[in-house]
């Protein structure tokens, strides 16, 4: 399965969820729990993805009707370890598509809180660089019963800019909700006995286009 995410000539902030260029973007739909058993329509949410010469822009679109779990004092001025255990949105970036167990990490969560990490996958194990610095940024935006979560995720020698028709791996996911397992949704479902998002195997297809 393939998105295609879309060049943009202007610089799109984390926070700028009614930009025109989101209609233009491939709407991609995350519904099934990480088994790939159909979550319920209350947790649906959409991805939309683009990209311009400085960043790649991710802009989630939660249904939200249940209470947020969120911290009681978040921390939005460094990266937030454990976010994964409460409401969050994902994405799992591999730029090297003949390299999947190396890729990156990327959560934010409803309060502004945010996580980026360099991971490896290596025979002894998951290595983590728990110090990667992406300089990502986060935004959130909650009314009534529908969460928005921006990410901007910037070029740099981890990650570089793409050239036109280059094909990367990635992988989309939400948590919500307190009742694991279910709470554990993917685009692409891993599939594993128990909720585990570090399956570079089952990451679908990012293509930038123009």
């Amino acid at each position: 399965m393939t998105i295609s995410a879309k060049y943009v000539k202007r610089l799109i902030s984390a926070a700028e969820f009614e930009n025109p260029a989101w209609q233009e973007c491939q709407p991609v739909r995350i519904e099934h729990y990480w088994s790939g058993k159909p979550a319920s329509t209350s947790r649906h949410a959409e991805v939309r993805l683009c990209w311009s010469s400085e960043a790649l822009h991710v802009r989630f679109d939660c249904v939200q009707q249940e209470p947020l779990i969120v911290a009681d004092n978040p921390r939005i001025d460094r990266k937030t370890l454990g976010l994964w255990d409460r409401d969050v949105c994902e994405i799992f970036i591999a730029p090297d598509p003949k390299n999947l167990w190396r890729y990156f990490e990327f959560e934010a969560a409803p309060t502004g809180e945010w996580v980026d990490l360099g991971i490896t996958q290596a025979p002894s194990g998951r290595e983590t660089d728990w110090d990667f610095e992406s300089g990502l940024t986060t935004a959130s935006r909650f009314n009534k019963d529908r969460l928005f979560v921006g990410m901007r995720i910037p070029w740099s020698e981890a990650i570089p800019e793409p050239e036109p028709g280059e094909m990367w791996r990635i992988n989309l996911f939400r948590c919500v909700g307190q009742e694991a397992p279910e709470r554990y949704l993917a685009w692409r479902p891993t599939r594993t006995p128990e909720p585990n998002f570090h399956v570079p195997e089952a990451f679908g297809s990012l293509r930038f286009s123009l």
